[in-house]
């Protein structure tokens, strides 16, 4: 651990108490077993105890490849804490802390990898996504970063996008890609079943219409019900059709759908909201990592071919969806 930024709690009596408590038990051992050696032993006779009528318990002393290794172990753990951190905020004489020995792994590493990374950073993502090398790097970064969300195969799953498809909620050319990887993204859709906004019954009548704009199965009297509350509800991020806007909210038009499109999802979706996050692998990643994972994420398949920069969202009602079904 890294000691130097370690804290004392409130005062330096926790430093002394770490220290006299490992000490004492490391000590203490080694006393323990000398006195044990020094301690009368009748070799041959029985201690009196019997189990089982037969099984006796005889007054020998220890081995002696076996008391030796206790004294190595205790001469071992002493000099130990004298090299490396271990008694309060001592750092040991080596001076060793996790953080350095990360740091210099890392060095090595940067100076070692560092220009492979580069060379593929000045490319364009397009080249670089077409490149059977670079392919390879950037699948082991996403296998390493990102496959616990969406997937070894990055398909997604429940409350996890699809990369491979053709449905982006932040956009799929390669900048928006990048930016998403860079900065991260944040989504929230409020929740419409607590008052004053709607009843179960209206909520209903909303998950039939949305239903109907997927072309699924839906009670035809709700779906008309639920067309009129539609426009008052979920219009203004979702649009007048249901198709949402790039950067606001996801397309219900469309046969995409993150969180489940049977009736009582829909149903849960709009009665309890949604909030989603990815976070921002920018500033940890690097500038060449991320721009080698963006070709590689590109490469699935489901990027956009051009990239045209994104039209700013429209600034959506406090009240109304963010985006929260889809990427």
């Amino acid at each position: 651990m890294d000691l130097k930024n370690t804290s004392d709690f409130v005062s330096g009596f926790w430093n002394m108490y770490v220290i006299v408590i490992t000490l004492v038990s490391v000590i203490g051992c080694g006393v323990f077993l000398l006195l044990q050696d020094k301690a009368k032993t009748n070799a041959g006779n029985t201690t009196g105890h019997v189990w089982d009528e037969t099984l006796e318990e005889y007054n020998n002393p220890l081995p002696n490849w076996w008391r030796w290794m206790f004294y190595i172990t205790v001469i071992f753990a002493l000099v130990y804490l004298a090299l490396y951190p271990g008694l309060g905020n001592m750092a040991g004489s080596f001076g060793w802390t996790m953080r350095g020995q990360y740091e210099t792994e890392m060095k090595k590493a940067d100076e070692q990898y560092g220009p492979i990374f580069k060379k593929f950073q000045s490319q364009d993502v397009r080249a670089v996504a077409a490149n059977a090398e670079a392919k390879e790097m950037g699948q082991r970064l996403f296998l390493t970063y990102c496959a616990q969300c969406h997937g070894s195969d990055a398909k997604g799953a429940k409350g996890f996008p699809n990369l491979v498809d053709q449905d982006w909620l932040f956009g799929g050319t390669p900048s928006q890609i990048k930016e998403s990887i860079n900065k991260g993204r944040d989504a929230a859709m409020p929740a419409k079943g607590v008052k004053p906004d709607l009843n179960g019954d209206q909520i209903k009548d909303l998950a039939n219409y949305v239903r109907s704009l997927s072309g699924l199965s839906a009670d035809s009297i709700r779906v008309q019900r639920g067309k009129d509350l539609f426009a008052q509800a979920c219009g203004a991020c979702h649009g007048p059709e249901g198709k949402g806007m790039l950067g606001v909210a996801p397309n219900l038009a469309d046969k995409v759908w993150l969180y489940g499109s049977s009736e009582s999802d829909i149903v849960e979706t709009i009665t309890k909201g949604r909030v989603n996050r990815m976070p921002a692998f920018g500033d940890f990643l690097g500038d060449a990592k991320v721009h080698l994972l963006t070709a590689y994420v590109y490469g699935l398949g489901g990027g956009a071919k051009e990239d045209a920069p994104a039209a700013a969202p429209a600034p959506a009602p406090a009240d109304a969806a963010a985006p929260a079904e889809k990427k």
